[in-house]
């Protein structure tokens, strides 16, 4: 058999076991069932008759059946539409035989003929005039809201298949069927509802009339006879607009019906376009509510369509509609224009004129978005060749206005909306850019348009944004007509003539494109196309220059094939160009206007500055004549009207000589003159003058004022720095600059005035400059005053907003660039200073503060900040930099190391940068081939790359960082982990992770303080998750270096441990690579602790620390047994002990009152370690569930039942697990020696249950344990004899030979215990071990014992304790088999003594006492010779128990006639059980006092003490219990009775 055919066999069967499901009433299977037959019938291709036919019949039923739930009926149906492509007749006959004339038809058989229909149109268009018959006659019948919308669903998909067959007859398979008389059913149909039920129709049912409208009014557009009705429907469907729910559909309806008509090509009447248009233009420009996607779409679609049929009218109604002053209709109509001419309706295209002057109407709009719409439409009319001649130059004219006004828009933005405006002019503006650089210029008839007056956009400077584009149109069209050239003699179209617009000169063409052409070597677009259209244009600019540029060019454009050319080359050789072309023109007056066009053209670029010039001209004066040049100017000041005369030659014309200039003028004095010199002078005629000019600008009135001229600054400034650069190149130690802290003031005040939101003048970057080079002259400042301007400065410039809102403040691009600048100069200055100022320090501690002060914004919350500061530490950290020699980095490398994965690639770069920078400055040289290129990695945005690159950092540096700077690097480090974002927490953990494994076994002397910090930043690094998961990997990895300090510093902690002690220990657990050695080190601390059999605190400690490691699930298969051991030693020496917890450590977290003043219990934190090692230990099979359950923890840490939880903990021990049980018993025997009594007792419970195990007693060495048990038996300790009994009674079970072999021993020992009858628990141990031992001894083995057993067993029988009067019933029950020959009369005297118990105690309060009660009568009877009473005791044995009243007559009455001595002695010992603690045996007392009255003889009655009984009865009619009253009233009855007969 083939796979495929195997597949079908199998297939076949899963059908035919479904197919029995659907016979059940469960609806949740036939659900899931129809479900899946639907796949597995689309996906079959054959299926069997028999199959198919019952699978019809299935789905057919369930699809009409109305008590299933909707959902499988409708799955019913799919199925049963589904089956068609199988055997559609079938199908069909079982959908028809429920589709009845007059009959209203169930709902789910209409849907399925409906589907039928649409899926098998070819086989359903035979059978569609019998149904549409049998559909006419229902449809009056349906009354219900969801049968008439089944209705409309049908007249819908059969409207579709008429209409398809109408349409592609050709294409089906039978002889061509009259399809006029299915359309007029359709049409009795559609009418029918029309009138009928759409006036009263609900919304639901609305949308399936409409859904039905468009499909049926298509249908019937192909008929004469019925088109006309048809239309005359369409107003209806229009009036439908109401809601979007339904909207859609409407249109969807309407996009069929329009298709329709252009098929049959039907006219619609002119009113009726007319409301088409608006409805469908009402979609697209809905107010208020946008409209919805699709149906703006299907809308869309329609209008295509009519723009095919009636273009005419659609461009009518679109001018009309776009003459309104609506901006959303103005929008809708060129959205649509742009699509109907994207369709590329040829017909279309003869209108377009009239587009044009449609758009021409509304170029005046000052809306952004129609504005951008107008762009957008002219683009596509550009691209689809809708561009005429005569008509199309305004719309290139408005594409570069529409630039020019965006740019002047966003140079002055309206104050209100500021932001939208910015946007929507800014898209007006690329949307402007967009058209001309996708712009054609050769497209049929564009190159008419476009020429010349393309070129007076070249020059306006409004238009220089589009210059790129401008020169690409322009070349493609000049050389367009070069290659017309070499075909036709004469040129047709680029010819340059004024037309009605006018043209730029060529003077005014070759000055501009010379100016644009300077962009070309730095690599701008627009100046490398000046260049070329210089190149093609030389013609046009004049015909002298052809022959010229054509071999110059060549030339030319040498210098820019290389990637930098250098631009002073490059502007020589344009000037070059231009002389050489001049020359040629040789025209004077050609020549004179472009020097007045460059002039023009050069009119916004600014000059020079003159003073500058001047300063360096006196400058120079000085290098000769310094003492000259000091009196000429001290002359001036003095008479400065004079002077100013003097000079006006030399100052080009300025109408004074200012201070201002006169203060540039001594710092250029003081820079170029010998130095030498320069010292003597400088304080007196130098700076002393500079102070006093600036002083004289600040004063009003003689009063002095602070003037924030910036001028004034700038000039004193720059002054100031050229005397710090001029004293510093004097290079003289000894010189001391008294000025010095004066003029450093001077320059923080100014930084102190510039604002803290703007960054529009230099004042803070010129007054950086010149602290930096007064901080290098002597006087030293103090540390204080260092840090003190270096804060000042930082707090000045770091907080600035960020760049980008700095440079929002300029109006103009050139205002932004110059922001700009000021920006990077402004923080490169700050860099330098803290530089200059740090390494220029000796003292590493000094240093050290002075970095601090970039600390608080190396880590601020905001950005902009942190990047601020990270570039001032990279230009501090240099390589050229060598610290002081004691500088530590530790702490710094924690700061900045994290941060080479933060948000900004600057900041992840520079801090790599810094942090590699941190070794080079301590002189430490790493792996420089390893480390070249990783900064530069890190601009990646890839967070994986960043976190490798930041990780193989770390790894290169971690093992040169100074091992005593570690612990300052983990502070760092931790404080990381606390603050930082979550990209820098995880490169700070990844960082000290790295360094910990490579250093960490360098922390030995550092370590305890290590731990503390770590300890003291728990409570916060806890409420972060991935910063808590390195700390903890931190303390595992530090573990694995130092165990056991580790295991030290941890056990010291509070008891009860407190959170974070114990997820230390759980980390170290958890941790493979110190799991192992922390469990071994915990065992030694406990081991240890416990020697002497008592336990301190460390003790508890080591146990708390060990439960919180086996809770992590570590294995202990191989340290379970010594563990075991210590823990349980461990619970033992504890129970009962109290201690008071130390003192809690102060943490940075709120402990709760009660977790502090908690006084743990040693014993109870014991237990639990045990019990999380037992849990664990059963999870690995080396012990088993105990059979007291979680009850057994409790047991085990009290002191009164401690001994019954160490019992039941050993009746949990895997004994199978040979190897564990025996290494227990080795390492647990020396407790049975134990000078802690609480340990001997726990030891001996131990062994008291191992006992009983035979595998032990073969290869353990609990030969030895007998001995030592056999000992204890005699102990004082009642609780250690109880447990050394109960051991040496469970050998019964473990060796019976030793129970043979040392039976005198095991009885005295156990016998013993009987006679302790202060505690009850001996005896019952001692009577359970007698009843195990004595089955295995023979009479001859217990006679020398037998009778003090007896006689000590009797005196149980009443024990208050259940346990001790069944353990003694029992044991006197096996004592019947031990009395032999010599004790048989001792025996049967006793039983008649315990008959009285026995008998009574069948009703014991607990049964099993009863029935061991009934079992030893069934063995003593025969003792005394009374076998007769078998027949009663018989009746003890039945399931129902007699009522005791009634078995002691019956029992009494054979008693009687057998041996009335026994009956007697019944009665003389029941009176003590009058007064017995239990109603049930008071009770039974009483009735059997009556059954022996009532049975004894005469004589016997005669000795009754007749007073005492009455007494005892009358005493018992008033007991609290009913029933003892009733038979005390009915005995004494009795008694009355009995003595009336013999008349005493």
């Amino acid at each position: 058999m083939t796979h495929s055919m195997e597949e079908s066999v199998e297939m076949f069967g899963d059908i035919n076991l479904t197919l029995g499901m659907l016979n059940k009433e469960d609806n949740i299977s036939k659900e899931e069932i129809y479900s899946h037959l639907t796949s597995v019938i689309q996906n079959t291709d054959i299926l069997d008759d028999a199959i198919v036919q019952r699978l019809i019949y299935y789905a057919s039923k369930d699809m009409r059946n109305d008590n299933i739930l909707r959902e499988i009926r409708m799955l019913a149906g799919e199925v049963l539409v589904s089956l068609a492509a199988h055997d559609f007749n079938s199908v069909m006959y079982e959908v028809q035989s429920n589709f009845r004339i007059l009959e209203l038809p169930n709902e789910f058989v209409v849907l399925a003929l409906a589907e039928l229909a649409t899926s098998y149109v070819s086989q359903s268009i035979p059978f569609m005039m019998m149904t549409l018959l049998t559909m006419q006659t229902m449809l009056r019948l349906a009354e219900d809201e969801k049968m008439k919308q089944t209705f409309c669903i049908a007249l819908e998909k059969f409207s579709k298949a008429i209409y398809k067959y109408v349409n592609h007859w050709r294409d089906f398979p039978y002889p061509r069927l009259d399809a006029n008389r299915l359309s007029d059913k359709i049409f009795m149909l559609f009418q029918y509802i029309m009138e009928k039920w759409a006036p009263i129709a609900s919304p639901t049912h609305i949308l399936a009339i409409v859904k039905a409208h468009g499909p049926t009014v298509s249908l019937l557009l192909h008929r004469e006879d019925t088109y006309e009705y048809a239309l005359s429907q369409v107003p209806w469907l229009l009036t439908q607009y109401k809601d979007k729910e339904i909207d859609f559909h409407v249109t969807q309806s309407l996009k069929q019906i329009l298709t329709a008509a252009v098929l049959y090509d039907t006219g619609l009447p002119r009113n009726l376009r007319k409301s088409i248009f608006i409805s469908l233009l009402h979609q697209i420009c809905r107010v208020p509510k946008p409209p919805v996607k699709e149906n703006e779409i299907e809308a869309s679609s329609c209008f295509l369509i009519l723009a095919h049929s009636n273009p005419a009218d659609l461009v009518e109604f679109f001018d009309e509609q776009i003459r309104s002053n609506n901006e959303v209709i103005r929008l809708g109509v060129l959205t649509l224009l742009r699509s109907a001419i994207n369709a590329e309706e040829p017909k279309l295209r003869d209108h377009i004129i009239s587009i044009e002057k449609m758009v021409r109407v509304i170029m005046g709009d000052l809306s952004k978005k129609v504005r951008n719409s107008i762009l957008l439409l002219i683009q596509t009319m550009c691209e689809k060749c809708y561009i005429e001649a005569r008509e199309g130059w305004p719309l290139i004219d408005y594409v570069f206005s529409q630039f020019a006004m965006s740019n002047r828009n966003l140079e002055k933005p309206v104050k209100s909306n500021f932001q939208e405006d910015d946007t929507g002019e800014k898209l007006v503006r690329d949307t402007s850019l967009e058209v001309l650089k996708t712009l054609d210029p050769l497209v049929i008839g564009m190159p008419q348009v476009l020429w010349p007056r393309i070129l007076t956009f070249m020059v306006p400077m409004e238009y220089t944004g589009t210059l790129e584009h401008l020169f690409n149109i322009i070349r493609i069209l000049i050389m367009a007509e070069e290659r017309k050239k070499q075909n036709v003699k004469e040129s047709t179209a680029l010819v340059i003539s004024t037309g009605t617009v006018k043209l730029p000169t060529p003077q005014q063409l070759l000055a501009r494109l010379l100016v644009i052409s300077i962009l070309a070597s730095l690599g701008k677009l627009c100046g490398a196309g000046a260049i070329g259209l210089l190149k093609i244009m030389p013609e046009i600019i004049h015909p002298k220059l052809v022959d010229l540029w054509k071999t110059r060019f060549p030339e030319l454009l040498q210098p820019l094939e290389g990637k930098n050319a250098s631009i002073v080359l490059w502007e020589t050789m344009l000037l070059q160009l231009l002389k050489e072309s001049l020359w040629n023109i040789n025209d004077t007056a050609w020549t004179i206007q472009l020097s007045q066009d460059f002039n023009q053209q050069m009119g916004s670029y600014s000059n020079t500055s003159i003073e500058k010039g001047t300063a360096s001209i006196l400058g120079y004066c000085a290098e000769n004549h310094l003492n000259i040049v000091l009196k000429v100017l001290k002359t001036f000041q003095d008479q400065e009207k004079f002077f100013m005369n003097r000079c006006k030659g030399i100052f080009s014309g300025k109408k004074s000589l200012t201070k201002t200039d006169v203060m540039v003028i001594y710092g250029a004095v003081a820079l170029h003159a010998p130095k030498k010199e320069l010292l003597v002078r400088l304080e007196q005629d130098i700076v002393s003058q500079v102070l006093f000019l600036y002083g004289q600008c600040s004063q009003v009135l003689g009063v002095s004022v602070m003037n924030k001229d910036m001028d004034l600054q700038m000039s004193f400034t720059r002054s100031i720095t050229e005397i710090g650069i001029a004293v510093q190149d004097a290079e003289d130690q000894r010189f001391q600059f008294s000025y010095k802290e004066l003029l450093i003031g001077r320059m923080l005040d100014f930084i102190r005035d510039e604002p803290l939101d703007s960054l529009a003048s230099p004042i803070r970057w010129k007054a950086l400059i010149a602290i930096r080079y007064l901080s290098k002259l002597k006087p030293q400042l103090s540390l204080n005053d260092n840090l003190n301007i270096l804060e000042e400065n930082i707090r000045r410039l770091l907080p600035l907003p960020p760049l980008e809102d700095l440079k929002n403040e300029g109006e103009t691009d050139k205002d932004k660039e110059h922001i700009n600048f000021l920006y990077e100069r402004s923080m490169d200055a700050l860099g330098k200073l803290l530089k200059t100022m740090m390494w220029d320090n000796v003292d590493a501690e000094d240093c050290q503060e002075m970095f601090n002060l970039l600390r608080m914004w190396l880590v601020s919350p905001k950005e902009w900040e942190r990047e601020r500061a990270f570039q001032i530490t990279a230009k501090v950290l240099t390589h050229d930099i060598e610290a002081p020699e004691n500088f530590r980095i530790g702490s710094l490398l924690g700061l900045l190391a994290p941060h080479s994965c933060d948000m900004l690639p600057t900041i992840r770069q520079a801090a790599a940068s810094s942090t590699i920078g941190l070794f080079h400055i301590k002189g430490i040289h790493l792996e420089a081939e390893r480390l070249q290129g990783l900064p530069e990695g890190l601009e990646c945005d890839d967070v994986q790359v960043q976190i490798k690159i930041s990780s193989k950092i770390a790894k290169i540096v971690s093992k040169f960082i100074p091992s005593e700077e570690i612990q300052m690097f983990l502070e760092e480090s931790l404080d990381g982990l606390e603050n930082l974002n979550p990209m820098c927490t995880k490169a700070c953990g990844i960082w000290m992770i790295t360094v910990l494994k490579e250093q960490g076994a360098a922390l030995e002397d550092q370590l305890m303080d290590v731990l503390g910090t770590i300890y003291h930043h728990m409570p916060i690094l806890r409420q972060k998750e991935e910063s808590f998961q390195f700390m903890l990997e931190a303390i595992s990895q530090i573990a694995s270096f130092h165990m056991d300090a580790v295991t030290v510093h941890l056990l010291k902690k509070p008891l009860p441990f407190d959170r974070d002690t114990k997820i230390l220990w759980k980390a170290l657990a958890e941790n493979p690579a110190s799991s192992g050695k922390l469990m071994q080190t915990l065992i030694e601390k406990l081991g240890i602790g416990l020697e002497d059999d008592i336990a301190g605190i460390e003790a508890i400690s080591e146990a708390c620390a060990m439960y919180e490691v086996v809770t992590t699930g570590i294995l202990i298969t191989d340290v379970y047994p010594e563990l075991f051991v210590l823990l349980l030693k461990l619970v033992s020496v504890t129970l009962g002990q109290k201690m008071p917890t130390a003192n809690v450590s102060h943490r940075r977290r709120t402990i709760q009152q009660g977790e502090r003043q908690q006084i743990p219990d040693p014993c109870r934190l014991s237990t639990a370690t045990l019990k999380c090692l037992q849990t664990q230990a059963m999870r690995e099979g080396l012990a088993k569930e105990s059979d007291e359950g979680d009850n057994l923890w409790g047991l085990l840490s009290s002191p009164a039942t401690h001994h019954i939880g160490v019992c039941a903990l050993a009746r949990s021990m895997a004994v199978w697990q040979h190897r564990v049980i025996l290494e227990i018993m080795e390492q647990l025997f020396s407790s049975l020696t134990s000078s802690s009594e609480n340990y001997r007792i726990t030891g001996t419970a131990f062994f008291s249950e191992l006992m009983k195990e035979s595998i032990l007693w073969k290869h353990g060495n609990l030969r030895e344990v007998l001995i030592l048990m056999d000992q204890s038996a005699w102990d004082s300790n009642a609780t250690l004899r109880q447990m050394a009994i109960r051991g040496l009674g469970n050998t019964a079970s473990g060796a019976p030979h030793k129970v043979k072999k040392h039976k005198q021993l095991m009885l005295e020992s156990i016998i013993r215990g009987l006679y302790h009858l202060a505690r009850t628990e001996v005896v019952c141990e001692s009577l359970k071990a007698l009843k195990r031992i004595l089955e295995l001894l023979t009479d001859r083995d217990v006679s020398f014992y037998f009778k003090e057993i007896v006689l000590q067993t009797r005196t149980f029988f009443e024990d208050e304790q259940d346990d001790v009067r069944l353990t003694a019933i029992l044991l006197f029950e096996n004592l019947s088999s031990l009395a032999g020959k010599r004790w048989k009369g001792f025996f049967a005297e006793e039983i008649k003594k315990s008959m009285i118990s026995f008998l009574l105690h069948l009703w014991d309060p607990n049964p099993k006492i009863g029935t061991a009660c009934r079992d030893v009568l069934i063995v003593c009877v025969p003792f005394l010779g009374l076998q007769e009473l078998y027949g009663v005791l018989d009746r003890l044995l039945d399931q129902d128990l007699p009522r005791a009243r009634d078995f002691y007559r019956q029992f009494c009455v054979k008693l009687a006639k057998k041996n009335q001595e026994i009956l007697w002695i019944l009665h003389t010992h029941s009176f003590t059980f009058f007064t017995s603690n239990w109603e049930m045996i008071r009770s039974a007392a009483v009735k059997l006092t009556d059954a022996i009255v009532l049975n004894l003889t005469s004589q016997y009655v005669e000795l009754l003490d007749r007073e005492q009984l009455t007494t005892r009865l009358q005493a018992l009619r008033q007991d609290p219990c009913i029933s003892v009253q009733r038979s005390a009233e009915a005995t004494l009855q009795t008694l009355l009775r009995r003595c009336k007969e013999i008349s005493i």
